[in-house]
């Protein structure tokens, strides 16, 4: 269980802050769950020396909406964004891995593959600016910026 100190909840997602004790290379962060993308939305705060060259990290996840309880399956693959810049696609040795151990199906796979392809076609067709490409699914992502 980790303390979060901000929730806000939009008819199309989830916003969560909070920070994160006891890590080295960030000490806060704020992420969006955006059901109906397939995806977790990420500005890590990183510590002086740790800074990394993007603006977001977006988790392709599963996410289920029962009530007030929201739950987000990681699905392992994961997009870098810099604004303006194409995603770098990473951890898809880890997706295969997992398929591979028996710990997703090969179904949940194709589902992350396609996820993340229809983000980096989305992204592509909007100069690779996330809030241009949301704006279009009628989301505006708002940050709190710790």
């Amino acid at each position: 269980m980790r303390a979060v100190e901000v929730y806000l909840e939009k008819p199309w997602g989830l916003y969560l802050a909070r920070p994160t004790p006891g890590r080295d290379q960030f000490h806060y962060l704020e992420s969006w769950l955006l059901p109906s993308l397939g995806l977790r939305v990420t500005i890590f705060h990183f510590n002086p020396g740790y800074e990394r060259e993007q603006d977001y990290y977006l988790d392709v996840v599963r996410v289920t909406v029962d009530g007030r309880v929201w739950h987000a399956e990681d699905l392992y693959l994961d997009l870098v964004l810099r604004t303006g810049s194409p995603p770098s696609l990473i951890d898809v040795d880890e997706l295969f891995d997992a398929v591979r151990e028996g710990l997703v199906t090969s179904a949940t796979a194709v589902e992350a593959v396609q996820t993340a392809v229809t983000a980096i076609d989305g992204l592509a067709r909007h100069a690779y600016d996330l809030d241009r490409w949301l704006a279009t699914h009628e989301m505006a992502l708002t940050w709190r910026a710790a």
